[in-house]
C-alpha cells in the first residue's frame, strides 16, 4: 500500500528553493519563527553533492528545523523521513530527524517520541543520510510511534551538540514505506497499526474498531500480546488472534464476522472463558442467533452460570441456540452437591411456601427437597432471605406441621437457574458428558419453547435435566439420548433421573433413555409423550423395577403413545397436591395410552406396567384410555398389567368414569383386562338368576359397573328343552367385591349368552 499512489496524499514537503519561508526555525507551529531572512540559513543553488541546498550554521542549543505544512498521520500507513547532510566547516554536530505531532484542535500529542536516531558527523564533505520511521503503530523498526491521538506532523530534523558548525542539507524526503511491513496485496490489517498495544494495560477499543473500519472486507489481526479492552467492541471483519484480549465481564466482545466458539476461545485464550463471552454476545446481538461451537470439546473445571456470564440481563425471549459440540466436566471439588439442613414450617393456606426457615441465606435455589411428605422431585424455587421464607416448585402432600428438610443443591454443567425468564432457547447437537460427577442442564426460572434437539446427556451423577421452577412451559426434547452412569447397579437402588418438568404443554418425542431410576416425571398436563423408548431393567432374578413415566397431575390431558417402554412402568400420582383427599376436581382425568410397547423381563409376579396411586381418598378414574398397547413378560409371568397402589389410599370405584381399556395384547400375563369387556357365558342347568365374575377380566380390579348388552348365542332352553324368547335384566355390583353381575330370567333357562359389561359407569 503506498497513500501517495492509491489515494493521493502528499506526504513530500517542497524543496528549500521554493523559498525558506515555509521552514521554521521552532516547532513548525503556526507563528512559530521562519528562516526567511535569518543570519544562520542560507541557500545554496549548485552544491556538487546536492544540487539545491540549504547550508545551516548551528547557533542555539538544538538548532531545530521543521516543515510548517502539516504531513498527516494515516493509521495503517507508516513514512520514512529522509535527509541527506554533510559537515562544511566549524564544529561537528550531532543530527536526527524530528517532528512535532499533532492531534485533533490542533493540540499537541505529549508522550510520545518525536525524534529518530542521532549521527555524529565526524568530516568535511561526507555526505551522511540520516533517517526515521514514523507511524501510529509499535512496529518493529518504528523509531516514533505516535499512537491514534496523532493526525499529523511537522516534519524536519534536529542539530545538537557544539555550536559553530556549518552544514549543508539536501531537501527532505518523506514517502510511505507501509510496504515494508505488509506486502501489497495483504489480505489483514493489523490492530497496531490503528494504535493497539499488546502490553495488558492499554485500553485498544479505540483501535479494534478503527482497525474494523479500515479493513474493508480484509481480516483484522490480532498479533501476539495481551490486548486489553477498556469498552464493548463490535467487529464486523474476520479476525485472526495471535495474541489474546482481556476486557471486564460486563464488557462485550461481538465477533459478527468470525463468530463461533474457536473464534472466542482464541480471543481470550481459555475455552472456559470463551464460551461465557461467547454466549455473552449471543444475547447481546441481533447479528447472530446461534453459537456454534463448531464441533469443539469444551472441558469445564466448575459449572457455567449462564447468566452470570452474560451479566446485563436476566430476562430473555429472542430465538437463539447453541449448537455443535460437547461440554466435559473435569472432576474436582467444584461439583459436589451442597447439602443444608434446616427446620421450617408448612401450612395448607400457603401450600407453595416454606415459613420461618432456619439458615435460609445458606438454602441455594434449585436445590431439590427432602423430608417427610414431600413428593418427588419438589425443588426451592425462590428464597427470600428478608421474610425467612421458601418457595417451592410443588405442593406437599403430608408435610403440615414443622420438621427439619434436607436441601441438595446438584450441580451442573450449564446452569441457566439465574434467568428469571429465559424463553425460545434451544440445545442442538451437544453432548454433555457429565462422567458421573455432575448433572447435565439445570432450567432457567420461567419461560416458554426450552429446546433440546439431537442432545445426549451421558452419565449424569444425579438429574439429566432439571426444572427448578416454571422454566420448562412447552418445553420440547427431540431425539435426545440420556446415558445412566447407574447401568450396573440394581434399578431399585438408582437415584439419577432423566429430566423432570413442572410446567404444562412438554413434548418428549423419539427420545433413548436407559437405566435410570426414572426417565422423567411430569408435574404439568397436557403433554405429549411420543415414540420414545426408555429401558431400566438390571440382571437380578424377579427384580424389582421402577416407574419409567410418572406424571403427577391428576387431570393429565396427556398422550403417552407409540413409545417403547421397556422394563419399567408408568406411574400416575398425585403426590404434588397439598390436599390429596378428593374435593369437587376431576381426580384421576385425561390421559391417553395407546399403541405402546410394554416389555419386562425376569421381573417380579407382582410387577405391573401400570400403576395408580392415589394420596388421598375419594379418587377414582374420570377418563383414561387404554388402547391397542402391547404387553409382554420374557422369563416367567405376572398376574396382571395395572394395579392401584394403595399405600396413602384406594378409588372410589362406584364413580369411575370414561374407563376404556381395550384392544390391547398380552404376552404371559395371566389377565387379559378389558373394559369394556364383551364376555361369553354358559349355562348348563336352568336358572332365572346366573351371577356371572368378572374379577379375572375388568381393569384395576375394578367394579362390574354397567352392562351394555346381552345377546344369545344360540337357543335358550326352559326345563322342558322348549326355546324360550326371552331378555333378562340386569344387577350390577354383586358379589362381596362387587365385580359379579347377575342375569335375572322371566323363567329359568339354561343357555350361552355374550355379555358386554364395563367397570365404569355410563352415565
Amino acid at each position: 500500500m503506498n497513500k501517495a499512489i492509491t489515494d493521493g496524499v502528499v506526504f513530500m514537503p517542497p524543496a528549500f528553493a521554493m523559498g525558506l519561508d515555509q521552514w521554521s526555525s521552532g516547532d513548525g507551529t503556526p507563528g512559530s519563527d521562519s528562516y526567511q531572512g535569518a543570519g544562520n540559513a542560507a541557500l545554496v543553488a549548485a552544491d556538487q553533492d546536492f544540487g539545491g541546498a540549504l547550508e545551516l550554521t548551528k547557533s542555539q542549543t538544538t538548532q531545530k528545523l521543521r516543515h510548517f505544512g502539516e504531513t498527516p498521520i494515516l493509521p495503517g500507513c507508516y513514512l520514512q523521513v529522509r535527509a541527506r547532510v554533510k559537515a562544511v566547516s566549524g564544529n561537528f554536530p550531532t543530527l536526527r530527524i524530528a517532528a512535532w505531532a499533532g492531534g485533533a484542535g490542533n493540540q499537541h500529542v505529549t508522550g510520545v517520541t518525536e525524534t529518530g536516531p542521532e549521527v555524529t558527523l565526524s568530516s568535511y564533505g561526507e555526505v551522511v543520510e540520516i533517517s526515521a520511521i514514523v507511524g501510529v503503530g509499535q512496529r518493529s523498526g518504528v523509531d516514533m510511534a505516535w499512537g491514534p491521538g496523532a493526525i499529523y506532523g511537522h516534519f524536519g530534523l534536529d542539530m545538537t551538540g557544539p555550536n559553530g558548525g556549518v552544514v549543508r542539507i539536501d531537501d527532505i524526503e518523506i514517502e510511505d514505506i507501509t510496504a515494508a511491513f505488509r506486502g501489497q496485496s495483504t489480505d489483514w490489517v493489523d490492530v497496531r497499526d490503528y494504535g493497539a498495544v499488546g502490553d495488558g494495560t492499554t485500553d485498544n477499543h479505540a483501535a479494534f474498531e478503527a482497525a474494523d473500519a479500515a479493513a474493508q472486507g480484509r481480516d483484522v489481526l490480532v498479533p501476539d500480546g495481551v490486548y486489553r479492552l477498556g469498552d464493548s467492541v463490535t467487529l464486523q471483519s474476520r479476525v485472526r488472534f495471535q495474541g489474546i484480549v482481556t476486557m471486564a465481564a460486563d464488557k462485550i466482545l461481538s465477533l459478527n464476522g468470525s463468530y463461533d466458539l474457536p473464534s472466542y476461545i482464541d480471543a481470550f485464550g481459555d475455552e472456559e472463558l470463551g464460551f461465557r463471552k461467547a454466549f455473552q454476545a449471543l444475547l447481546n446481538n441481533s447479528g447472530h442467533e446461534s453459537l456454534d461451537l463448531c464441533g469443539r470439546l469444551i472441558t469445564l473445571t466448575e459449572p457455567v452460570d449462564m447468566q452470570a456470564a452474560v451479566v446485563d440481563k436476566d430476562n430473555y425471549s429472542q430465538r437463539r441456540y447453541i449448537k455443535n459440540g460437547q461440554f466435559s466436566a473435569h472432576g474436582n471439588g467444584s461439583w459436589a452437591t451442597e447439602v443444608v439442613t434446616s427446620q421450617a414450617s408448612y401450612s395448607l393456606s400457603d401450600s407453595l411456601k416454606l415459613t420461618n426457615v432456619t439458615n435460609v441465606a445458606n438454602i441455594p435455589l434449585g436445590a431439590v427437597i427432602e423430608g417427610t411428605g414431600v413428593g418427588r422431585e419438589v425443588y426451592v424455587a425462590e428464597v427470600d432471605v428478608a421474610q425467612q421464607e421458601v418457595t417451592l416448585s410443588q405442593q406437599l402432600y403430608d408435610a403440615e406441621g414443622t420438621q427439619v428438610f434436607t436441601f441438595r443443591r446438584f450441580k451442573y454443567l450449564l446452569d441457566f437457574s439465574g434467568f428469571v425468564k429465559l424463553s425460545k432457547f434451544s440445545l442442538s447437537n451437544i453432548e454433555f458428558q457429565c462422567s458421573g460427577v455432575c448433572s447435565g442442564v439445570m432450567l432457567p426460572g420461567s419461560g416458554t419453547g426450552f429446546h433440546f434437539r439431537d442432545c445426549f446427556i451421558t452419565r449424569p451423577k444425579d438429574r439429566g435435566i432439571t426444572s427448578y421452577s416454571k422454566g420448562d412451559q412447552g418445553m420440547i426434547i427431540d431425539r435426545c439420548q440420556f446415558l445412566s452412569d447407574e447401568s450396573d447397579i440394581p434399578a431399585l437402588n438408582r437415584v439419577s433421573i432423566g429430566l423432570n418438568a413442572n410446567a404444562n404443554d412438554v413434548k418428549l418425542r423419539d427420545n433413548r433413555a436407559s437405566y435410570f431410576r426414572h426417565f422423567a416425571l411430569l408435574a404439568g398436563s397436557s403433554n405429549i409423550v411420543t415414540s420414545n423408548h426408555w429401558f431400566q431393567g438390571d440382571t437380578s432374578n424377579d427384580g424389582g423395577r421402577t416407574a419409567g413415566l410418572i406424571l403427577t397431575r391428576t387431570n393429565s390431558r396427556s398422550t403417552v403413545t407409540s413409545n417403547y417402554i421397556d422394563n419399567c412402568f408408568v406411574e400416575w400420582v398425585n403426590e404434588h397436591d397439598s390436599a390429596p383427599d378428593y374435593d369437587s376436581e376431576f381426580s384421576f382425568s385425561a390421559l391417553n395410552l395407546s399403541d405402546n410397547v410394554f416389555l419386562a423381563g425376569n421381573v417380579a409376579p407382582w410387577f405391573t406396567f401400570l400403576v395408580i396411586k392415589p394420596h388421598g381418598a375419594g379418587h377414582y378414574l374420570n377418563g383414561l384410555n387404554i388402547n391397542n398397547n402391547s404387553f409382554r413378560i420374557i422369563g416367567g409371568s405376572i398376574a396382571q398389567v395395572e394395579h392401584v397402589d394403595t399405600s396413602f389410599a384406594d378409588f372410589d370405584y362406584n364413580r369411575m368414569k370414561g374407563v376404556n381399556f381395550t384392544s390391547n395384547t398380552y404376552n404371559n400375563i395371566e389377565k387379559r383386562s378389558e373394559s369394556p369387556f364383551s364376555y361369553e357365558f354358559s349355562r348348563a342347568g336352568v336358572s332365572n338368576d346366573w351371577s356371572i365374575s368378572l374379577a379375572d377380566h375388568l381393569p384395576f380390579e375394578g367394579w362390574a359397573q354397567a352392562v351394555e348388552s346381552v345377546v344369545a348365542m344360540g337357543p335358550l332352553t326352559n326345563g322342558a328343552g322348549q326355546e324360550v324368547f326371552a331378555a333378562p335384566y340386569v344387577h350390577a355390583k354383586q358379589g362381596a367385591a362387587q365385580n359379579e353381575i347377575r342375569l335375572r330370567w322371566p323363567e329359568p333357562v339354561q343357555g350361552t349368552v355374550i355379555l358386554r359389561a364395563r367397570m365404569d359407569d355410563v352415565h
